[in-house]
């Protein structure tokens, strides 16, 4: 009986350990990237497959079919704010993303569907935005699919899906000069004045700059050792073709880098005082 029972335990261990589950590499690794963009971030979410010396596109990835561009679960971009792709704003919140890939030209979707696996799941009516993009063929082939966020500036961030020898890209818009100019306007109203950003903003965007000088002469009235921004003040002068006072807000600037022990603004003094001969 006992020989029986140690036999029946030893079967049950036996059976338990076969069916455990057996956990290896996911063939197509997920990626989740956030980046900072305008006043806000986007988050994507995707798998990257892997080519394996398959033909991709026109092959493996049909020409001319929904693709939910990646592996395995769906695709998604998350906005933290109000975005722009094509001519259409976005509220913030999260899509799925989607393409149609061609040989000579691809359709990139934007769909509240967040959930697309497979063509058949995909709902025209669910679209946010198309837009048309054409693919470049690369020097290099790309093993593993990825996309990658690119040229980043404040309001504007490309998007690059890129496997095999493709490219395709295509751009997220941001209007953040409405609300950046809003946060001034209020801001300037209050006791602690933002000077220095605000200044940094116009000369940075292309706006007043004598409005950005006159807030600069205040931010070094505010902190009056800050070498960098006695720099940018000189910069602002030699922007607006005031050389004389650009070359005295640079020699205060150098005095302080060379006290700090900057070297980084001592050279970019240097530079500037060169420029204004």
């Amino acid at each position: 009986m006992k020989k029986i029972l140690s036999s029946l335990f030893l079967l049950a261990a036996v059976y338990m350990v076969q069916g455990q589950a057996l956990k290896t590499p996911a063939p197509s690794t997920g990626q989740t990237v956030k980046q900072e963009f305008g006043l806000g971030s986007i988050e994507l979410s995707y798998s990257r497959p892997n080519g394996k010396g398959r033909t991709i596109f026109g092959d493996l990835v049909p020409y001319g079919a929904v693709w939910r561009t990646g592996a395995n679960g769906a695709t998604t971009l998350t906005f933290s704010d109000e975005v722009i792709i094509g001519d259409k704003k976005i509220p913030a919140g999260k899509y799925g993303l989607l393409s149609i890939p061609g040989a000579s030209e691809w359709t990139i979707i934007i769909t509240k569907q967040v959930d697309v696996t497979s063509p058949s799941a995909y709902k025209q009516e669910m679209d946010v935005v198309r837009l048309k993009a054409t693919p470049q063929k690369l020097p290099f082939s790309i093993e593993t699919f990825m996309i990658a966020f690119d040229n980043v500036k404040s309001d504007a961030i490309e998007v690059s899906l890129l496997w095999a020898n493709t490219s395709v890209a295509f751009t997220i818009k941001a209007d953040i000069d409405t609300k950046i100019m809003g946060q001034i306007d209020n801001l300037m109203n209050k006791d602690n004045k933002p000077y220095f950003n605000a200044a940094m903003y116009y000369m940075d965007n292309n706006k007043d700059l004598n409005k950005a000088a006159e807030w600069l002469n205040k931010a070094t009235e505010q902190t009056p050792t800050a070498y960098w921004v006695w720099y940018q003040k000189a910069r602002c002068l030699a922007m607006l073709g005031k050389k004389s006072e650009a070359k005295t807000a640079s020699d205060k600037s150098l005095e302080l880098a060379k006290a700090g022990k900057n070297p980084d603004y001592v050279t970019l003094n240097e530079k500037l005082q060169a420029s204004l001969k």
